[in-house]
């Protein structure tokens, strides 16, 4: 798995590097965030919860390289909670996560535990 997720990120750096300024700028400018800095994503199958993400800084979407559509994926980083508890737990780990706007059914929110 590893392995696989070295190729990936080198091959990103690759494609990113033999974009012009001008392309790596558009990039930069057409990521999105959704919220402020605790959020809580909750992912539903039916009517069950069967996956947390909490400590999320941001949900973004990408928008196309060329053009203004956006992607159909948002994605982030954030601790999976297998405990569904809130908070971060010996042995839960920050993740990259992707969710997809079509198929997915989540719920983002502030986190209720850290109220401002």
């Amino acid at each position: 798995m590893k392995i696989l997720s070295l190729i990936f990120t080198l091959a990103v750096a690759f494609m990113l590097s033999a974009c012009t300024q001008e392309t790596q700028n558009k990039i930069g400018r057409s990521i999105q965030n959704w919220t402020g800095t605790n959020g809580v994503l909750d992912i539903y199958m039916g009517e069950k919860l069967v996956q947390r993400f909490i400590k999320i800084d941001k949900l973004s979407t990408a928008v196309a390289t060329q053009g203004d559509l956006s992607r159909n994926y948002r994605y982030g980083y954030g601790v999976l909670d297998t405990n569904f508890n809130y908070k971060v737990d010996e042995g839960e780990k920050k993740l990259y996560f992707e969710i997809s706007d079509y198929a997915t059914p989540y719920i983002f929110y502030d986190n209720p535990g850290e109220a401002k």
